[in-house]
């Protein structure tokens, strides 16, 4: 693990080296050396033999100075490792490099990643959980109700159901920080002797970007390998941070195979997800994934009535009815915007109103005048093809119904920001990679057939309402 995050910190190093030196040069002089050891002041390199050493003080050294300030600090010191011809070097396995945690901990003198400084380091569990996300003010609909069945599930029962880990995903502002907090605050309502801990994957970087720099990698793993629930928001930031995978494979197998429950957010399905190992994409699917959708208007009524009330503001119907039909993005906007009118209406001692809201509202949100879905591309699609719906979504193959669902495939990952998992899913349960193929077959019959590209251009004037 150690031998991952060095060789992490060295290839910024190389990637930095990079625009004062060719590549040529990269290759021949520094792609031989290997990062062994820092302890925040001395850096050690295996170099092949001292020619390295002379020709890296002689012509580099200039150069790789500033960088090395810059990346591990301004004291460090550089010390030489050279295999010698009289015995086998010393060789740092990765699994001799991996701390192990079989035997017991002390768990007194493990350092705390959320104390704050000057503070007794006890380890004392914050579940870093904000009060006002609980299950008791989640507005439920279609758009969550696998994601919020789930997570009571694992409130109920955590880490011994089939949900684990929980990943739940879909866009910014839907609500999956809400509801993954609310299993948090749920559990530790059922369950007080377990430990819980929310924390985002920007933040979990960042501590252990800390602890690397303070030699606490030992302790920060342990720490977070005494947690009964993890929850991890935003785990998409993992993308290609090696050092950090590697940490939160050992974190997430620990918990895993000692029963506790994780937890997961994402902006996409883990199929999606880039530059992330495979073992842990392999984990991250083990569990049950729940997608998060734009909420539908039976929802957004919901939620527009019940912040209202919490913000102890009289909304009339047909006001509701307004946001609710024009408001089409997030949870977050719906919430956002109501707040926005309210507080106007009150500066300007004024009745809410649709007249109200159309002037106050263009400044704070895009009004749209219809929602586009899957569902009503699919119907756009069959009408003009003159397709039955059931057909449609039949196991019928001929040549005209699978273009239909080819062309409605496309104008999906077009224009709606569903995920081409859930794209394939909802026309005929297909898998993502039907759906990328489906999507070049349009584009590229559109380049070759003009009176097939000016089919799609009608049919998405159509989706787009311009018809």
């Amino acid at each position: 693990m150690q031998n991952e995050i060095y060789n992490e910190m060295w290839q910024d190093c190389l990637d930095k080296l990079r625009s004062s030196i060719t590549e040529e040069e990269i290759v021949k002089w520094f792609k031989p050396i290997r990062p062994i050891d820092f302890d925040g002041s001395n850096l050690r390199l295996r170099v092949p033999n001292e020619s390295f050493v002379a020709s890296i003080e002689k012509r580099y050294l200039s150069i790789l100075r500033p960088i090395i300030t810059e990346l591990y600090g301004a004291d460090t010191q550089l010390h030489y490792a050279i295999p010698r011809a009289v015995r086998q070097p010393q060789v740092e396995t990765p699994e001799a490099s991996v701390p192990k945690f079989a035997g017991p901990i002390d768990t007194a003198k493990i350092k705390n990643p959320f104390a704050l400084p000057g503070l007794p380091r006890r380890i004392m569990f914050d579940p870093q959980l904000n009060p006002n996300y609980t299950f008791d003010n989640h507005i439920e609909g279609e758009c969550n109700r696998l994601a919020r069945s789930a997570g009571m599930a694992v409130a109920v029962s955590p880490g011994t159901t089939a949900f684990n880990p929980l990943y739940i995903y879909g866009d910014s502002g839907l609500g999956k920080t809400h509801i993954v907090q609310a299993i948090g605050h749920e559990v530790r309502q059922r369950h007080p002797e377990l430990q819980v801990l929310y924390v985002s994957m920007n933040k979990f970087q960042a501590q252990f970007q800390t602890a690397y720099k303070n030699g606490e990698i030992t302790d920060f793993i342990h720490f977070y390998q005494m947690v009964d629930v993890l929850i991890i928001d935003d785990i998409q930031e993992l993308t290609g941070k090696t050092g950090t995978q590697n940490v939160f494979f050992n974190i997430f197998n620990h918990l895993q195979l000692a029963g506790k429950q994780l937890i997961l957010t994402s902006d996409k399905p883990p199929v999606e997800l880039k530059d992330i190992e495979q073992r842990l994409l392999t984990r991250f699917k083990w569990g049950l994934s729940a997608f998060l959708s734009v909420p539908d208007y039976e929802t957004k009524v919901k939620i527009i009535r019940a912040k209202a009330q919490r913000l102890g503001a009289t909304i009339p119907e047909d006001v509701v009815a307004y946001l609710a039909e024009n408001i089409s993005a997030n949870v977050r906007e719906i919430e956002g915007a109501l707040s926005s009118l309210i507080a106007n209406a009150s500066f300007l001692g004024r009745k809410v109103t649709i007249s109200l809201a159309k002037d106050i509202l263009k400044v704070y949100v895009k009004l749209t005048q219809r929602e586009i879905t899957i569902d009503s591309i699919v119907k756009i699609v069959c009408d003009y093809y003159n397709i039955e719906l059931d057909t449609f979504n039949s196991a019928k193959r001929t040549r005209d119904v699978a273009q239909a669902r080819q062309v409605a495939m496309y104008l999906s990952k077009q224009h709606t920001k569903a995920p081409l998992t859930v794209i394939g899913s909802s026309i005929g349960g297909r898998n993502h990679a039907t759906v990328l193929h489906s999507c070049k077959a349009v584009a590229d019959m559109m380049d070759t057939d003009k009176q097939f590209k000016m089919q799609i251009e009608e049919i998405e004037k159509i989706v787009l309402g311009k018809n």
